[in-house]
């Protein structure tokens, strides 16, 4: 079967942990899993043009097989670096350093790739919004585009305004929140609506949403459709080694982006991104070093029913 191809915008950079350097960014992380998924990615990103991190994300792009021909090279800005700041219960802060080559991505080599690839939806976030070239950049390239716009809505220090959240949600077909990017969400447009499903139907209609995806950690995951009516849901998925949750989000993201793009029914898809979620917290940080240990889950959505 062939499956539609997908473009990720966004973030490349190295977490710093205690223990060492992972290569992170959370399109990035979505981007590798989709790739690992078996469905074709085009990731679209900037690194430094030689510093030992920049090279570091490029090889991990390359285990993973993911194209990485959208990854610009900026020879006057460093790769991007965030310290995780680690805490009891594996939970965890970013300290997300300034100057990054993230933040100076051209819009005119990434749009010339998008218009010569066959990508039927394209993922973006709000973190690398942060700076105004990129911020151009990404709002040029998503407005432009034809296929099916995913926000993933990440809300970081520096780019968690409702200015920001707003502009990003005016472009966007489907909304990917977790439990309290919604409450900050409601707070800001939804004029003192009480409850989750109210709360979503009030921002699906204020931005003229068609889908909501909602994770929720230990509750489980919501999936929302017209008018804010519930389509499916399920429950939490326990992990019990868990190490640290680094990169869980992403890898629900990418499941969700991966059974779009295959044709594969949603709420099995949404359902399958949870236990993958899990799994992934199980490791340090938010994918393994080799894309070998996640064979079984694209063998599993593979094996998943088509969308009726």
């Amino acid at each position: 079967m062939t499956s539609r191809s997908i473009a990720v915008l966004g973030e490349a950079l190295v977490d710093e942990f205690h223990d060492g350097p992972v290569a992170g960014g959370a399109p990035f992380n979505v981007a590798r899993s989709i790739a690992a998924l078996g469905v074709p990615a085009l990731f679209i990103s900037r690194v430094g043009a030689d510093d030992a991190n920049g090279r570091f994300v490029l090889d991990s792009a390359r285990r993973y097989g993911l194209d990485a021909r959208g990854l610009q090279r900026d020879a006057a800005h460093a790769t991007g670096r965030v310290s995780v700041h680690e805490q009891p219960g594996g939970g965890h802060s970013f300290e997300i350093h300034g100057d990054a080559a993230w933040d100076q991505l051209e819009a005119a080599p990434a749009q010339a790739l998008l218009d010569g690839g066959h990508a039927s939806v394209i993922y973006f976030g709000s973190l690398m919004q942060r700076h105004a070239a990129s911020r151009a950049a990404i709002r040029a390239l998503v407005k432009g585009f034809q296929g099916l716009r995913l926000l993933d809505l990440n809300l970081r220090a520096g780019t968690d305004t409702p200015e920001l959240a707003a502009e990003s949600l005016m472009l966007a077909e489907w909304l990917k929140v977790n439990d309290e990017e919604l409450a900050r969400l409601a707070a800001w447009f939804a004029n003192g609506v009480e409850g989750e499903a109210p709360q979503v139907a009030a921002l699906m209609a204020r931005f003229a949403l068609q889908r909501v995806v909602l994770t929720c950690g230990a509750d489980g995951w919501r999936f929302y459709g017209p008018g804010g009516a519930l389509l499916a849901q399920g429950p939490g998925e326990r992990q019990p080694h868990l190490i640290d949750t680094v990169g869980a989000g992403d890898a629900f993201t990418a499941t969700l982006l991966a059974g779009l793009a295959l044709g594969r029914d949603l709420p099995a898809t949404l359902a399958l991104a949870n236990r993958y979620a899990s799994f992934i917290c199980g490791l340090r940080g938010p994918l393994p070093v080799d894309p070998q240990p996640l064979t079984p889950w694209r063998d599993a959505l593979r094996a998943l029913p088509p969308s009726p």
